[in-house]
């Protein structure tokens, strides 16, 4: 223990002293060159050790990642694109790309529009904080700890036992004659039984942040609006709905991103099986259950490549809206 804080107290006492020496050393060096050199390498000497890290972490691991796509289960015989042709060819693979598209459409559309619902609806009542509060609790749980709780929620016991699923006992209950569902088993109610986990979970994180572009409306274009005889829905749908599509956009665009490399509802829930398999899950089993690097390399490549066009279109987005400022 005693070494633990020592070895503790040693890094952070290290760490800035380590980018003071860096700093001394840099100034001492520019300033005995020619004034017009020090604008020039100032900026590069100062960022170079961000950009080390960023070399080291993240720009030489995405290479390593590729390079081994191309190499068989040991990385070491050269197989070429054979890796790609399993990931777009295998059975389970392409379960795992079509559960990765119901993701895309029902947990992008739901957790936005829920999200937006709640935004406009709770900027009409008194009680706001309160109501914002509740909707915003999922998120401070951990994805697995959500996953547990839901587990239980949809827990199924046949016909006729005692329910000990909250959403079984409930539906037994109220409807006379409902026979339980195996939620988590059943191949049409699971991936959405999964996907209903998701959007509890981030429904409330859309919400902040609508609720922030909902305050920021100019409140006398809405006044107005009112006083020429518009309805309500026609104040969001026609006024409000057009100037929070920018903010609309961001969230969405973070909501493609998670559906795209959602892993550990489904890990925790189903670990993939049942027909619930997404593409961040197969990678996982390619990797640590079948120990297969190429081939789980590939995954990654892919699930990466896919991410990038939705990175893409929300930097242009972003410099277009600059622009207008």
């Amino acid at each position: 223990m005693a070494s633990t804080l020592l070895l503790a107290a040693v890094v952070m006492a290290g760490v800035p002293l380590l980018q003071f020496g860096y700093a001394v050393l840099i100034e001492a060096g520019i300033r005995r060159l020619p004034e017009r050199r020090q604008w020039a390498l100032r900026p590069w000497l100062w960022l170079a050790p961000a950009l080390g890290f960023i070399g080291i972490f993240l720009i030489y691991p995405a290479i390593s990642t590729v390079v081994l796509s191309l190499f068989d289960a040991r990385s070491v015989r050269f197989v070429g694109a054979q890796n790609y042709v399993f990931a777009f060819t295998h059975p389970e693979m392409l379960i795992a790309f079509r559960n990765n598209l119901l993701w895309l459409v029902f947990f992008t559309g739901f957790t936005v529009s829920f999200g937006l619902l709640g935004a406009v609806l709770t900027d009409r009542v008194r009680y706001e904080g309160v109501a914002k509060t509740v909707m915003f609790l999922p998120m401070a749980i951990s994805f697995v700890a959500a996953g547990v709780i839901w587990k239980f929620v949809y827990e199924f016991r046949p016909a006729g036992a005692p329910q000990i699923g909250l959403l079984n006992a409930a539906l037994t209950g109220l409807l006379p004659g409902f026979r339980p569902l195996a939620w988590l088993v059943d191949p049409r109610t699971n991936n959405f039984a999964l996907i209903a986990v998701a959007v509890w979970v981030w429904v409330g994180f859309c919400l902040v942040i609508l609720s922030a572009a909902v305050k920021s409306t100019p409140a006398e274009l809405l006044e107005a609006a009112r006083v020429d005889g518009a309805t309500e829905w026609q104040v969001v749908l026609r006024i409000m709905f057009p100037l929070l599509m920018p903010t609309i956009t961001v969230v969405a665009t973070t909501m493609i991103i998670f559906a795209l490399k959602a892993f550990d509802v489904v890990y925790v829930m189903t670990s993939g099986n049942f027909g619930t398999e997404v593409i961040a899950s197969r990678m996982y089993k390619e990797l640590f259950n079948f120990r297969h690097f190429g081939r789980a390399s590939a995954i990654a490549v892919i699930l990466f490549a896919a991410t990038v066009p939705v990175m893409v279109a929300n930097i242009r987005r972003f410099r277009q809206q600059e622009a207008i400022r």
